[in-house]
């Protein structure tokens, strides 16, 4: 899967002082594996798998076990400092947030680029759904897939 890189438009600092205000909760602090894998999730742009960064981790010499990267990525999605992507497997993909904002993902199906998306037409049928059935305080969470501008032109 071929990545693609954009700016981050938080610096470093912001997001490392974020994490270790937020990470976990307030009650937690920022472990020493807690910021290794906040950082390792920095280095990338794309969604990885929690074995992807674990492995990530090992070959940059770090001496951690799989389930701390599991607990400790569990930790950062609960402090919304982390997206959670579902594969059509099933499979849970994560890469860290770009914005503190409520967003979705537009998704490449062949190399993975993801875009965030925030668009107030979709929160506004989310709120007209669920009230037409009665619903309220809903969550909901939506990613697209399609194919990239880049992947159409190497198709062409």
């Amino acid at each position: 899967m071929t990545t693609h890189h954009h700016h981050d438009p938080l610096s470093e600092a912001t997001h490392s002082a974020r994490a270790s205000a937020t990470a976990g909760g307030s009650t937690q602090r920022m472990t020493k594996q807690r910021l290794a894998v906040w950082e390792q999730l920095g280095r990338i742009d794309d969604f990885r798998s929690a074995q992807q960064i674990y492995d990530d981790l090992i070959r940059s010499g770090h001496k951690v076990g799989l389930a701390t990267v599991y607990r400790n990525i569990q930790a950062l999605v609960d402090a919304h400092q982390v997206d959670v992507l579902r594969t059509d497997e099933g499979e849970a993909l994560f890469r860290r947030c770009r914005t503190a904002d409520h967003h979705h993902h537009l998704v490449c199906r062949i190399c993975g680029h993801t875009e965030e998306i925030s668009q107030s037409e979709i929160e506004t049928w989310v709120d007209d759904v669920a009230r037409s059935h009665g619903f309220t305080q809903v969550s909901h969470s939506m990613e697209l897939f399609g194919v990239c501008g880049n992947c159409q032109k190497m198709q062409n």
